[in-house]
């Protein structure tokens, strides 16, 4: 045959083939045997199931309208096969409910946990009736050969919690459980406190509604309600208004893993024969707990809190009142004697200046005096200061020319015993008629070299570093206000939208998680968590605002001075210059502004403007390290603050030197952008605090050369040459003392403590790098300020001796003992010392207590959570608010009033250190 038809032959025998085999018809399932069965409450049944085989259990039990009665199902499958598992479903009024086991929950990187031992409570349905019987089934079904199992329904006691009365029991991630509250009638909102003597196995902690399903597993514990993680402790308050049913459910879930409280992943093992899908099983993880819910506080403690907090605050306003109207009578006094006492030198009545009766001594006044005994070069700076006169010419400037001073002032210099103040270089101040920029004088060759002349004497006056026209220091310092308030602005916008956002977040998710709050203090207050925390921040801003308010008032009155041309005013005492001031008071106000809000919701993001130190979280797979504080209010202005502290301390005494605000507010600006990088990158980065350690000891090596030459002195290439020079003529060829010994001991102390605290943050390495960079400016300022106080009250006046500074105002009996440099310390910056120191002291001790702390997991922040200590409304760290604010606005009195009692002393008398 062809080979088409040996093909065609083919086909027809297998066409023919499969019509001869008969089609196959669909066999009948196999039917399934479903057993049920009437079940009774408190019996356990031991049964089996297979493929084939249904059983469903009936209950009815009986629901009164008064009273709620739980119903829990608790099944123990014997089997060990994880791949054919039992499924029970649950049927009753409203709600299904089905689970599987073993129970599979995932945990961290989707690893699987199984349990063979589930309980779950029943959600119990309303009812309306007085008395109704509910029913409800529980089906069993499995697709394995054959499976034993145990199943037992029991009803819960003390299944409704009562106030103010504790209830413990146990859970685990497959057993959790729940109980019913009920608000009871005049109580609108309560706490509810769980408690446990075991940190692990972590657990969560919700509040949920009256609705069913109840969401009481590991993985979907996160639903609905607020919830949040717990180790020893957990609080949550709850308000009547947030559930219509006047009604809650307080659900205890035990998580699978305790990496979430902090605690280690537990070890996950893999062989070469077991599947990484492989269930693990973490046999009993139980947790014994102790449940207890109480009322809170109601709204009449709201109110009263607040009125305590304004009453606190606002008794300083009154007390400022009181202290000026006093202050104001004893000058008065003080004049009126002055002015009848017989002088000392001649016997005759003393005659008082124009100035003091409210006449014109003169028509113009220098800002520096510079008498015979100021500086050996005092001629040179008055014809420096005329050289340049023309420079700020206008017309019917010749009316200003200098003048001698009237007779009634003469007498006055006589009778003390100084030289007259006809001699001063007078020139107009008048800020309307003339813009003047400090580069006007920096930049003239002549002025220069006087600063190379004056600024480099062994000994020098605040007359010397006060030369500068008054109009361009004061824009200068002016800016130190205007640059902060800008920050501020800048700051506050994006801060408040950012904690408004967190606050929202925390309202709708319910993730309690997410704010670090003292949890057995926290009173709500419409949508804020924690309204006390941010009430107690009020001190700031009030004292902040007192205290701008007696900068200006204190400013009016010295330019009233100016335009009466007051002798005092113009020729005596410490140049003031208030920018810095204001500055201070903005800052303290802003500290309370951003305070409160960290406060409305604490956490590691905010921490730039927020309570708590900044501190990097742990890795997910590392255990937290032990218990850390908490650090200081603000972190970003408190930088601030002590900057503008220690620049305002400097600038008493050196107005012309000290830094202008755009580069004190570069280098706060580098200082916050190092506390950032060191929060990132600093936890155990052996690199970074290397690098952090030789830029601290170079900065404080520049920043000591800088105060020690008074600015005289460049760094350029020749700087090595010049140190080299210096060393050959001071140390090897002649051994001699620093030329500046007061300076240098200064120096030295500073030097001593920046050294060491770059060694020990080296060594060491803390976490709060934040708190520690917070640390050494205090360090710094607090040393400061003690050099200080030190050398006004120590420092004897180089060539003066024992005796008394001439004066230019009359003479009154001291408030206080006379120091031995001629100096003296009031009876009001003393007395703002003292209490400030012991503000301080009792500030400290409440910051200590550390009442939540977010280097910590938010569970383990918790364990530090206190009650409330004060009106059952403010905790440890509101009282820390009240307490710091006080402190700082006297820490900015004693700034203010340290040098009142040079008022009446020459500028050229008073000594420079």
């Amino acid at each position: 045959l062809r080979d088409a038809d040996r093909g065609a032959l083919r086909w027809a025998l297998l066409c023919g083939a499969l019509l001869a085999v008969p089609p196959a018809l669909p066999q009948p399932p196999a039917r399934r045997d479903v057993r049920e069965k009437e079940a009774e409450f408190n019996t356990t049944y031991t049964d089996w199931v297979d493929a084939d085989l249904l059983r469903i259990y009936a209950f009815n039990h009986s629901v009164r309208r008064n009273r709620t009665e739980g119903v829990r199902v608790s099944v123990n499958v014997l089997s060990t096969r994880k791949d054919l598992p039992v499924l029970f479903v649950l049927r009753q009024k409203e709600a299904v409910v089905s689970f599987q086991v073993p129970l599979i929950l995932r945990g961290l990187y989707q690893r699987k946990y199984a349990y063979q031992e589930v309980s779950r409570t029943l959600c119990q349905p309303q009812t309306k009736l007085e008395v109704e019987t509910q029913h409800f089934y529980v089906d069993v079904s499995t697709l394995s050969p054959n499976t034993s199992y145990k199943l037992r329904v029991t009803r819960v006691e003390n299944f409704v919690l009562r106030t103010n009365e504790r209830f413990s029991f146990n859970a685990t991630a497959s057993q959790p459980q729940y109980f019913k509250y009920e608000f009871p009638d005049g109580v609108d909102s309560v706490i509810v406190k769980v408690t446990s003597a075991m940190a692990f196995p972590c657990s969560v902690i919700s509040i949920q509604d009256i609705l069913c399903p109840v969401y009481d597993l590991d993985n979907n514990v996160a639903f609905i309600g607020m919830y949040q993680t717990m180790t020893k402790k957990a609080a949550i308050t709850v308000q009547r208004k947030d559930f219509p049913s006047n009604s809650f459910y307080v659900v205890v879930v035990v998580k699978t893993e305790d990496e979430a409280c902090g605690g280690a992943l537990p070890y996950y093992p893999l062989s070469k024969n077991a599947s990484p899908e492989e269930p693990v099983d973490q046999h009993n993880r139980q947790k014994m707990l102790e449940v207890m819910v109480s009322p809170a506080i109601t709204s009449e403690a709201y109110v009263s809190s607040v009125l305590f907090c304004l009453g606190i605050f606002l008794s300083f306003y009154i007390l400022t009142v009181l202290i000026a109207c006093w202050e104001s009578c004893r000058k008065r006094k003080g004049l009126l004697v002055a002015m009848d006492s017989p002088s000392l030198d001649t016997g005759h009545a003393r005659s008082i200046p124009d100035s003091f009766l409210g006449h014109s001594p003169y028509d113009s006044y220098g800002y520096g005096s510079f008498g015979n005994g100021s500086s050996s070069s005092a001629e040179g700076v008055t014809d420096s200061l005329a050289s340049t006169e023309s420079s700020y010419g206008f017309p019917g400037q010749e009316q200003f020319k200098r003048r001698t001073a009237p007779a009634p002032m003469r007498p006055l210099g006589i009778a003390m015993g100084q030289r007259a103040l006809e001699n001063v270089a007078g020139r107009p101040r008048l800020d309307s008629l003339s813009s003047v920029e400090e580069d006007d004088y920096d930049t003239l060759a002549d002025i220069d070299y006087d600063k190379n002349v004056i600024r480099t004497k062994q000994y020098l006056c605040v007359a010397d570093l006060a030369r500068k026209d008054k109009r361009v220091l004061r824009k200068k310092y002016q800016i130190y206000f205007w640059n902060i308030a800008t920050i501020a602005v800048f700051y506050a916008l994006p801060v408040i939208q950012l904690v408004i956002t967190y606050q929202t977040v925390v309202n709708v998710t319910g993730n309690q998680d997410i704010c670090y709050y003292n949890f057995l203090c926290a009173h709500p207050l419409g949508n804020l968590s924690a309204f006390n925390n941010i009430l107690s921040n009020l001190g700031y801003v009030l004292l902040g605002l007192l205290f701008l308010l007696i900068i200006l008032q204190r400013e009016i009155n010295y330019n009233r001075a100016l335009l009466r041309h007051d002798a005092h005013a113009l020729e005596c005492g410490i140049p003031k210059h208030f920018g810095l001031f204001y500055a201070m008071g903005t800052a303290l106000m802003m500290e309370g502004l951003l305070s409160a809000c960290y406060h409305v919701c604490p956490n590691y993001t905010n921490f730039q403007f927020g309570e708590c130190p900044p501190a990097p979280r742990r890795p997910p797979w590392g255990r937290a390290r032990p218990a850390e504080r908490s650090a200081p209010a603000d972190t970003s202005f408190m930088y601030m603050i002590a900057g503008l502290c220690m620049l305002k301390l400097y600038q008493k005494r050196h107005p012309d030197i000290n830094a202008s605000a755009y580069s004190a507010y570069a280098c706060l600006a580098l200082v916050i952008f190092f506390s950032v990088v060191g929060v990132v990158f600093g936890k155990g980065n052996t690199a970074f605090w290397i690098v952090f350690s030789v830029i601290h000891i170079v900065a404080t090596l520049l920043l000591s050369t800088q105060l020690y030459y008074m600015g005289r002195w460049k760094l350029d290439s020749g700087i090595a040459r010049r140190i080299l020079h210096v060393l050959y003529t001071d140390c090897v060829r002649q051994c001699s003392g620093p030329m500046y010994v007061d300076r240098m001991v200064l120096l030295v102390m500073g030097n001593i403590i920046n050294w060491s605290l770059a060694a020990y943050g080296l060594i060491v390495r803390p976490n709060d790098f934040a708190s520690y960079l917070l640390a050494i400016g205090i360090c710094n300022l607090l040393l400061y300020f003690a050099f200080y106080i030190i050398m006004k009250v120590c420092a004897e006046r180089p060539g003066q001796g024992k005796g008394t500074p001439a004066r230019c105002c009359p003479t009154v009996t001291p408030a206080s003992p006379q120091l031995r440099s001629g100096e003296r310390i009031k009876l009001i910056p003393l007395l703002c010392i003292v209490s400030t120191s012991v503000v301080w002291g009792f500030a400290l001790f409440f910051f200590f207590q550390g009442l939540s702390t977010w280097q910590k997991t938010p569970a383990e922040s918790r364990e530090h959570n206190r009650d409330c200590i004060l009106l059952d409304f403010f905790d440890d760290h509101d009282i820390w608010h009240f307490l710091s604010s006080i402190a700082m606005f006297g820490s900015f009195l004693v700034l203010l009033t340290l040098d009142d009692d040079l008022d009446c002393v020459q500028r050229d008398k008073i000594y420079v250190f």
